[in-house]
């Protein structure tokens, strides 16, 4: 009995100490991570190795914990592992196929040591292997999924260092191109709604490779693409991530309504309204906007896609459509059915016509991300996305057909800019919104931005890209004599409050005033006066001060003399306005014994007095410099691209891709 108890407690005791058993996968995982070879005692280890499930948490874990000593040891294992994935993404064996994608593209994600990871990759046998590989998988018949990783692979492989134009690895992506296949994937509907996303994301980030130093193949493909559907499936992408960034934005303005947090705000005011603004904050999509930029500013044709409109349906009433998840699925779901055809006009004609139907498209979803951004310009995201915003407003500012599409009377929409909450304004609802041409909307945020940034450090560029934009759409009415019916007054108001708060000097504070100016004078070309000039000699004094301010420096030795005198010549007719009604409105109010004229005496003081008002003519008013990237750009897309490929990369996920989905999907395959 005691013999019997004692050989029971010897093998609990032999039991405890045992330690828990590994997986086959995760010892021959070891065996990589160990120096000799691992075929030389299994020869068939490689192709074992990619028919087992991939241990994603071993591997992750394992490469985080690596020094650069322990990796240059095992860089013999790591470059036939490098290899024989390349190879196995060739095999008809769709289970070593994904399992390869997963093993390379862990090993990518998580190796930090840039230096070696280049050495690595730079002895494994063939990297146009690799390449082509990836390119027959995305264009072939093979599964969603593996298409997805497919992209996560080339995503992990753009932004493996943060400055992706120092990734000399791109070298071979340019050569072997995979262009054709990111366009196949944007023109059909099924691979849009799950990688367009992706596939958008990672073409804008290969068009920013070395674009200032060599030629660029993605920039010339880009440039000349001309088929519909596949810039129609571009738009829509772009369309339906900013249109998300809208939603969650409004869906949080909707829960901070209303409650206890209202109650605080109207009674103190706008000490709330800065943590109103975080609470609100969502956050900005860079990368897409980059390719949206991309796509405005490199491809004329891209354009007429901005201007397509189509319902706005709700997702209510759309019946459910099961797709994976991704950034779009809440989209993907609203406008699956708007995906089904390729032409936007192609569904507009099999709709009922119904006068009350709301439309947009992907020119008003931008507007009404821009105002979001703009609103606040403190954080550094939010700065570059409203820095981005406009600089892609001003190349459509510059494009005739988008002008013409901007000031037809003929296709009016309904806006709602999001605007900042302030406590002299009520926020306009909905249905108040007039249907206005589009040029309106694009005048509304800018006057909004201008109107609503009155702070001392003030970003000053993004003031001067506002009165850009303004001046460009003005000079197109002028020189195809358009006039758009819109309120002129808080555009004036807003204008020449800015000459308030920065009569200082400087190259860009003179420039802005030059184009205020210049603005004003092609006004009344093809505007009336009334309104221009009652907002002139009721706000004289800040022409006075503005005068007064240029010329001293116009008459002072110094670096801003020369820009200071064209705005002193500027002035001359403002000044002439101002002198000559002045008087007669002195003296209309001394005959008629008044001490203050209300605006309607004022207006007809001014109407009775026009002819004898000389002004002097003044050339090229409708002339500006043509945007242009390099060199004056160069810089902030440098950064912008850093920061995107910073972003994409801590965001790509290899684990959504892996177990769940993937096994489970070829879980029949054997």
């Amino acid at each position: 009995m005691a013999q019997t108890e004692k050989k029971a407690g010897l093998l609990r005791r032999t039991s405890s100490s045992k330690k828990p058993l590994k997986e086959k996968v995760v010892l021959m995982y070891e065996e990589i991570f160990a120096k000799e070879d691992p075929t030389k005692n299994n020869p068939r280890f490689w192709d074992e190795l990619f028919l087992m499930k991939v241990n994603l948490e071993y591997l992750e874990g394992k490469l985080e914990s690596l020094d650069g000593d322990e990796v240059v040891k095992i860089k013999d294992n790591v470059n036939s592992l490098f290899h024989h994935c390349v190879q196995a993404l060739a095999e008809e064996h769709q289970i070593k196929v994904v399992n390869a994608l997963q093993v390379k593209s862990c090993f990518l994600f998580n190796i930090k040591k840039m230096n070696l990871f280049f050495y690595f990759f730079m002895s494994i046998t063939n990297i146009f292997e690799l390449m082509e590989s990836l390119d027959s998988l995305l264009c072939g018949d093979g599964s969603e999924s593996l298409k997805s990783l497919c992209l996560k692979l080339l995503l992990c492989l753009v932004t493996v260092t943060d400055n992706i134009s120092q990734n000399t690895i791109l070298e071979y992506v340019m050569i072997n191109s995979i262009f054709e296949a990111i366009l196949q994937i944007l023109s059909e509907v099924s691979s849009r709604a799950q990688h367009g996303y992706d596939a958008v994301v990672l073409l804008a980030l290969l068009v920013n490779y070395r674009k200032y130093e060599s030629v660029n193949p993605y920039i010339v493909k880009l440039s000349i693409v001309d088929d519909e559907p596949t810039l129609d499936g571009m738009g829509m992408v772009i369309h339906h991530a900013l249109a998300e960034y809208n939603r969650q934005y409004k869906d949080k303005e909707e829960e901070n309504q209303g409650g206890f947090f209202s109650t605080l705000t109207s009674m103190v005011g706008s000490m709330f309204i800065a943590d109103a603004d975080e609470k609100l904050s969502v956050q900005t999509n860079e990368a897409i906007l980059l390719a949206l930029y991309e796509a405005v500013h490199l491809n004329r044709n891209f354009i007429t896609v901005l201007a397509q409109s189509h319902p706005e349906i709700d997702i209510a009433t759309t019946p459910a459509v099961p797709v994976p998840a991704s950034p779009l699925t809440p989209l993907v779901l609203k406008y699956h059915s708007l995906t089904l055809m390729s032409n936007p006009h192609d569904l507009l004609s099999s709709l009922p016509l119904d006068p009350n139907l709301q439309t947009s498209n992907l020119l008003i979803t931008f507007l009404k991300y821009s105002s979001i951004v703009m609103q606040d310009t403190k954080d550094e995201h939010r700065l570059n996305s409203a820095r981005l915003c406009l600089i892609i407003l001003t190349c459509i500012a510059e494009d005739q057909y988008a002008d013409a599409f901007l000031h037809d009377d003929n296709m009016n929409f309904r806006v709602n800019l999001h605007r900042m909450p302030m406590r002299h304004r009520k926020k306009a609802a909905d249905k108040s919104i007039p249907s206005r041409p589009l040029v309106c909307a694009v005048l509304d945020l800018m006057v909004e931005f201008i109107v609503t940034h009155m702070m001392k450090e003030f970003p000053m560029d993004l003031y001067v890209r506002c009165v850009q934009i303004i001046h460009k759409l003005i000079c197109y009415q002028k020189k195809c004599r358009v006039r758009v019916h819109y309120t002129w007054r808080d555009f004036w108001s807003g204008m020449i409050l800015r000459c308030v708060s920065e009569q200082n000097t400087g190259a860009v504070c003179h420039s802005v005033f030059l184009y205020i100016v210049n603005i004003l004078y092609i006004y009344i070309y093809i505007y009336s006066y009334d309104e221009l000039y009652y907002e002139i000699i009721r706000m004289h004094q800040v022409f006075d001060n503005l005068y007064c301010m240029v010329l001293r420096v116009s008459t002072n030795a110094g670096q801003w003399k020369e820009p200071a005198s064209k705005v002193t010549q500027a002035l001359v007719n403002v000044r002439a306005i101002i002198n000559h009604f002045n008087p007669k409105i002195e003296s209309y109010a001394a005959v008629n014994h008044i001490s203050q004229l209300s605006e309607d005496q004022v207006l007809e003081v001014v109407r009775s007095n026009y002819d004898t008002l000389t002004l002097k003519l003044q050339d090229g008013l409708d002339q500006f410099e043509r945007y242009s990237e390099q060199p004056r750009e160069a810089g902030f897309f440098k950064e912008l691209v850093r920061s995107i490929s910073l972003n994409v990369r801590k965001n790509v996920s290899l684990s959504t891709m892996s177990r769940d989905v993937l096994l489970k999907e070829f879980s029949s395959i054997s």
